[in-house]
């Protein structure tokens, strides 16, 4: 898709079916006034207007009726976090039993990890890829110690080769040499760095076949590209909540595991909040989990928090990520395709050409000027994220973000590469 024009872009703003929804945010707003051009949704999502009324709703209640509140309707706390688990549900594809949220991401998996990382002298590996975000490499890191072992020797750490992000085929050559001595293949679904969408599906399948375990992290998937985790078979999977799911900074995360391991006896790092709900009140001494995702809960739900994520869910659940992911193509599309008009020999996309492995977001690095650039952007009022050595990630999101901005971004760069 390539816009020659300011007024091309414009056009395909008043034909965007999702163009009333970008008033449903606050932006940040510059110099002038106006609002910047945020692109960094793969980051922090923008706050929805509808986020207030929902935190002072629980503050009054809080402030009238103190510990009442857990049990008083409409919505209590003592099953607040039911509320979020539908919509989170049809976001990740799957069965409502099969979700939670709570946590952050990384205190959820390595809750999952004692359930799911279970090493024998046989079978002790973790397959995973680099660009690694550093709190999962730190967490599998300690896992794998926690249970003895060396990451450098139980650690496989796939890097990229041809392309800047690695390729179903370099996993399955591994799965094939190692399988065997694979306990856990865990992956980003989407790469914080590349913005790589994998194949996620194909992956749980071939790694299913060796008779190792999956799990996938989903910061930067989840509210970005469509999912069916229940379908596809993944064991398990965990998320953060502020970024594409627009739910404010540090909120609470959120965790998937499949139907078929919530009636096993798992190991697990037990707490009161994961115990069956009709006596959790009597104060049992022997713990009974109940009989879904929830048993990995450990304490009483985080209400401001969960708050604050609530009309995001809704939004998802009114606009459906068929919709959402139809115009993020279509941004992202228009993104590379004039990107790569520029003809620039020190412009290099990491992300993959293929719509169907990438999201929202796409990457870009720049030889010798690129740090330049990106200061240029941000001093005027473009909203993008730096990566060093020299990668700039751009992440139009189809709730908010317009045509008109994304070619005003590739206008800037353009220019400001002219002059360096």
């Amino acid at each position: 898709m390539k816009i020659k024009t300011l007024s091309d872009a414009q056009q395909l703003d008043v034909q965007d079916p999702l163009r009333a929804y970008r008033e449903r945010f606050f932006f940040p707003r510059g110099k002038d006034g106006k609002p910047k051009c945020y692109f960094c949704g793969n980051s922090l999502g923008l706050q929805l207007k509808e986020v207030p009324e929902y935190v002072e709703r629980e503050l009054k209640k809080w402030q009238d009726y103190a510990v009442e509140g857990h049990f008083l309707e409409p919505d209590p706390w003592f099953s607040y976090h039911e509320l979020l688990t539908e919509p989170l549900a049809d976001i990740v594809g799957a069965l409502p039993k099969e979700v939670v949220a709570m946590n952050s991401l990384t205190v959820n998996l390595h809750l999952l990890l004692v359930s799911f990382y279970r090493p024998t002298s046989r079978r002790y590996k973790i397959l995973t890829a680099a660009p690694l975000f550093p709190s999962d490499l730190y967490a599998l890191q300690s896992q794998v110690q926690f249970h003895g072992l060396a990451p450098e020797e139980a650690l496989v750490i796939l890097r990229p080769k041809e392309h800047p992000y690695i390729t179903l085929e370099q996993i399955q050559a591994v799965l094939e040499k190692e399988g065997e001595r694979i306990a856990l293949v865990f992956l980003e679904a989407v790469n914080y760095y590349t913005g790589q969408w994998v194949a996620m599906e194909a992956i749980t399948k071939a790694a299913h076949r060796y008779g190792c375990l999956v799990g996938f992290d989903l910061a930067h998937a989840i509210g970005n590209v469509p999912m069916q985790l229940h379908d596809w078979g993944v064991d398990f999977a965990v998320w953060c909540s502020y970024k594409y799911l627009n739910g404010g900074p540090g909120t609470v995360g959120g965790c998937f595991i499949h139907e078929r391991h919530l009636d096993k006896a798992l190991p697990r790092f037990a707490g009161w909040w994961g115990h069956n709900k009709q006596t959790r009140f009597a104060m049992p001494e022997v713990f009974d989990p109940i009989p879904s995702a929830e048993a990995w809960q450990l304490s009483n739900a985080p209400i401001m928090a969960m708050a604050c994520l609530r009309p995001s869910l809704y939004l998802f659940q009114k606009v459906g990520m068929y919709n959402l992911r139809k115009k993020s193509e279509q941004l992202t599309n228009f993104l590379v395709q004039n990107l790569l008009d520029l003809n620039d020999e020190r412009l290099t996309l990491l992300t993959p050409l293929n719509p169907s492995e990438r999201g929202a977001q796409v990457s870009i690095a720049i030889k010798e000027v690129g740090k330049k650039v990106y200061e240029s952007l941000i001093q005027h009022d473009f909203v993008v994220d730096w990566r060093s050595p020299n990668c700039i990630r751009v992440a139009p999101v189809p709730f908010y973000n317009t045509f008109e901005e994304v070619f005003r971004f590739v206008q800037h760069i353009k220019a400001t590469l002219a002059q360096l």
